[in-house]
């Protein structure tokens, strides 16, 4: 085997081993300043609210890069089991306070109190609120979650009132299998995160996916998410 061969075997597990190195480091970082934001007189600067937000945005993306590396390595497993869709919701608003609050941006929820879905709690608030975190850096005044059922599928839902998606991602068809055109599309990261974990939410013949549009009530980008 040449050493060429060796390094690109080698390199995804080396790139993992770093990532979980930076997310203990960065655990100190957001411990500390967890603390230096509860003395009193720091309560009301927003610059540490600031830093508490950048870092908790720091820490999700390197989940979601080891998480697409246990993916693409087959070392991933979905924890799945029977969800309030209500809940789900206001996990992913609540991860999101300090951006409202720095931003002053209004956030509201409408969902069914008796809708459930079965999902992998923890990676769908994830990939949600990955969503919902570019949707608050992009909108103007306004964001909105819901959630409803629509035939078979579980439809998770975010409308602003930005600008919208631009036409070159709109034009990506997510249930195709077209992952790598997210990257190069530069969609980024979270988005690409969002479409893997849709897709191994299955249920009999379908699974999940995503769909994009600028067909917000609000007048700017709508995201949807639907779950089998």
């Amino acid at each position: 085997m040449s050493n060429n061969q060796q390094t690109s075997i080698d390199f995804p597990t080396i790139l993992a081993s770093s990532i979980h190195d930076i997310k203990n480091s960065l655990a100190t970082v957001r411990g500390l300043i967890s603390e230096m934001a509860a003395d009193q007189k720091n309560a009301e600067n927003k610059s540490f609210y600031q830093l508490e937000f950048e870092s908790n945005r720091i820490n999700n993306s390197l989940i979601q890069l080891l998480e697409l590396y246990k993916i693409d390595s087959s070392h991933f497993i979905l924890d799945i089991d029977e969800y309030s869709v209500s809940e789900i919701l206001q996990e992913v608003k609540a991860q999101q306070a300090p951006l409202l609050y720095l931003n002053n941006l209004k956030i509201t929820t409408d969902c069914p109190e008796d809708l459930h879905c079965y999902c992998d709690y923890d990676h769908i608030c994830n990939a949600l609120g990955s969503v919902l975190n570019n949707a608050l850096r992009y909108t103007t005044t306004q964001v909105r979650l819901s959630a409803y059922q629509e035939n078979n599928y579980i439809v998770f839902c975010i409308d602003d009132d930005g600008k919208g998606y631009p036409e070159q991602l709109l034009s990506i068809d997510s249930i195709s299998n077209t992952r790598s055109n997210w990257i190069s599309s530069s969609t980024g990261l979270g988005i690409h995160f969002v479409s893997k974990i849709a897709e191994l939410h299955t249920a009999k013949n379908n699974k999940g996916f995503i769909k994009l549009d600028n067909d917000s009530p609000f007048g700017g980008a709508r995201f949807r998410l639907f779950l089998p």
